[in-house]
């Protein structure tokens, strides 16, 4: 069977093990690896192409190791002695794939934001409710992937969901993604909120990166934004729920029963920065009715 089939039947006799899928950095890859996240695998690592072993081994090392030892729930460092040479374990502090959402209501720019762990029931979820709003998101993915992951929640939502283009207006309706390999930001221009990609610093060791968005998020839409942080490896988000909370905006979190890793959530919940700690299941309902009852508050002030 290949690796596709391989999921299938691993998933039948027993869900919670862990699944890393090994992909090339191609469109059939992604394409691969984006069914195999659909069938219930747990994340994957993209291997290098077209460059010598030295650097492929380490590209894998870095991206790899990190998340094995999560998935295992395994110290997050440690070190061990080999032939009398102390070495350090790579510690657990890579992302692992994941998805911000931004979501401002229709002309009142009323804000939510969202993540989405990769898997179609986390799609579905994310998604529910017909809301008059802009979703805009930022995934830990490459280039390729991205374009193919829009494609995908267009199909799974019934949201017809592309990547952005720097420069455009953000517009009511609109769903969003950032390339792969470009930060994603809000900002004004002409009486409008814009939308700009670039390819700047990468923060916490990601390109896009949440923080980044949310931070500029805060700086536009401030207590109008509502944060929502699902599974993923690492801390990136932390610091952007930090400028957002403390623009008077709000934050839920999915909660570690109903995750794959309690990593970005882990980090805001124990921060003290989350509202509301939700099982996936009812993050869709909760990002309704906090987006209606914040659209009502406005239209009747």
């Amino acid at each position: 069977m290949d690796g596709l089939e391989t999921v299938r039947q691993l998933c039948k006799i027993d869900a919670r093990v862990p699944i890393i899928m090994f992909s090339t950095l191609t469109e059939h890859g992604a394409s691969a690896t984006l069914e195999a996240l659909s069938l219930g695998a747990t994340d994957y690592v993209t291997k290098p192409s077209n460059v010598d072993m030295t650097s492929t081994i380490d590209a894998i090392s870095r991206e790899l190791i990190p998340k094995i030892r999560a998935l295992c729930h395994l110290p997050r460092r440690s070190e061990k002695h080999c032939s009398g040479v102390r070495t350090k374990i790579p510690c657990a502090c890579h992302p692992a794939s994941s998805t911000t959402i931004v979501l401002p209501a229709a002309s009142g720019g009323d804000w939510c934001l969202d993540r989405w762990s990769g898997r179609a029931g986390a799609a579905s979820a994310v998604f529910a409710g017909e809301l008059s709003v802009a979703r805009v998101i930022a995934h830990h993915m490459p280039p390729i992937f991205t374009s193919l992951l829009a494609a995908r929640l267009t199909a799974k939502s019934s949201l017809p969901v592309r990547e952005c283009v720097s420069g455009e207006p953000l517009m009511p309706g609109c769903v969003v993604i950032a390339p792969g390999d470009f930060h994603l930001v809000v900002s004004r221009g002409d009486g409008i909120v814009l939308l700009r990609t670039h390819q700047g610093v990468k923060e916490n060791f990601c390109r896009p990166s949440v923080d980044v968005l949310f931070h500029s998020i805060a700086s536009i839409f401030g207590a109008r934004a509502l944060a929502v942080v699902l599974t993923g490896m690492g801390q990136d988000g932390l610091r952007g729920c930090e400028a957002l909370r403390a623009a008077g905006a709000r934050a839920f979190v999915q909660d570690e029963a109903s995750n794959v890793v309690w990593g970005m959530q882990g980090f805001v919940a124990r921060n003290g920065l989350a509202d509301k700690i939700l099982p996936l299941d009812q993050i869709g309902a909760e990002i309704v009715q906090a987006t209606a009852l914040q659209v009502a508050a406005r239209t009747q002030s």
